[in-house]
């Protein structure tokens, strides 16, 4: 930090505190300062002096410019949290924060790496969630497969791939709330973050298809919505529904539903990559079963002790974004950036940035090897290109 801090803003320092789960009283002992002092500096009325700046700093482990950053606007944007009715305010907002960083890294990777073109559809879709009905989001489902040009009956290769290859920025991050899921939002460019506090590779595929939901059936949504038990109790089935029917086409998923039993389940799981109780909830959706033998199916499927972990679970592959992580990678060739660089351009520490870009521990470290050219003022940028992704028909592939 400077010999002076002036432009210490205190809305930065509330922002880390919550991003780092801490309440303010537990800050002002591990700076072994007066809670009322910290309540002073987040809400501007006092600034730290350089020493109370420079623990402050070290606390939270973030670079000492972070806290004289500009305070953010206050422009309103509808958030998509999964399971927010279980979740409490202090999660959500930690985990808005980190999408915030998010799209702090991307604005500023976005001035030296061209990203693929946001190809998002939008439909003509009702504003008021009540009147979609469940078959106007199979029908999305389908139209969004079509728009993509991807196989109509053909189970999605990685969703995370996908979803980047579509323009959309994902993260996976741990939330710190076991009830949160994944947020998602669409502001200059779609965001999803996938929480990591729990859950498989299906499960994480499958919350990448329901912010896909949101993005989709949502977009033009009235926030207030969001506030309403009744209409975010529906909206969330919704994205559930776009989910299930994007991932699990319901003519194909009916031709591989050659026996309603478990076991028969079980074994295409590794085609179509998504819970055996998602394909149940699938057959009950295109009544391939009755409702008695979908009870019987959950009776068994708790017998087996399934509900807290699936067979299989532990074998199918997680799928990691590799967007920002290949942006970064990009940047830092000889002659570009240093990790240095990028930490102090975006204002977060390393473990952030390597955990929003899906880096190893260390990567921004290695950067800074004495052979490589750091960029220095004035410099033009170098914009690279994500090359398109497509398969041997042709067609986008995921």
């Amino acid at each position: 930090m400077p010999s002076s801090t002036p432009g210490f803003v205190g809305e930065r320092l509330r922002e880390a505190r919550q991003v780092r789960g801490l309440r303010a009283v537990q800050l002002s002992e591990m700076l072994n300062i007066s809670p009322q002092a910290v309540s002073s500096y987040e809400t501007g009325k006092k600034t730290p002096s350089p020493d109370i700046a420079d623990a402050i700093a070290h606390k939270l482990n973030l670079p000492g410019h972070f806290f004289t950053l500009p305070a953010r606007s206050n422009d309103e944007r509808t958030v998509f949290y999964r399971s927010m009715s279980a979740t409490t305010q202090t999660a959500r907002r930690r985990a808005e924060f980190r999408q915030l960083w998010l799209e702090d890294l991307a604005n500023y990777l976005s001035d030296y790496v061209e990203f693929p073109e946001i190809r998002i559809p939008n439909f003509d879709i009702p504003v008021d969630p009540m009147l979609i009905s469940n078959d106007d989001i199979e029908h999305i489902a389908n139209e969004t497969r079509k728009f993509w040009r991807m196989a109509p009956d053909g189970p999605v290769r990685n969703m995370i791939y996908l979803l980047e290859n579509q323009g959309v920025i994902v993260a996976r991050d741990n939330l710190g709330a076991v009830t949160l899921d994944g947020l998602s939002t669409f502001t200059d460019r779609p965001y999803v973050v996938i929480g990591t506090d729990k859950g498989t590779a299906v499960r994480w595929r499958f919350d990448g298809a329901h912010e896909l939901g949101h993005l989709i059936l949502h977009r033009n949504l009235n926030p207030k919505n969001l506030t309403r038990p009744a209409d975010f109790k529906k909206i969330e089935g919704q994205a559930h529904r776009f989910a299930a029917a994007f991932l699990l086409p319901m003519s194909a998923f009916a031709e591989d539903f050659f026996s309603a039993s478990l076991d028969a389940l079980r074994a295409i799981k590794p085609k179509w990559r998504v819970s055996i109780a998602m394909m149940i909830m699938r057959a009950q959706h295109g009544n391939l079963i009755s409702e008695e033998h979908e009870r019987r199916l959950w009776i068994n499927y708790s017998r087996r002790g399934w509900r807290g972990m699936e067979p299989l679970d532990d074998t199918l592959e997680v799928e990691e974004p590799r967007l920002l992580r290949s942006a970064v990678e990009m940047i830092a060739s000889p002659g570009g950036q240093g990790g240095a660089d990028l930490s102090h351009a975006v204002g977060l520490s390393d473990l952030d940035i390597e955990s929003l870009c899906a880096l190893p521990t260390g990567y921004l470290r290695q950067m800074d090897r004495p052979t490589m050219t750091l960029r220095t003022a004035g410099t033009q940028a170098k914009v690279y290109e994500f090359p398109s992704v497509r398969s041997s028909n042709g067609r986008r592939r995921e």
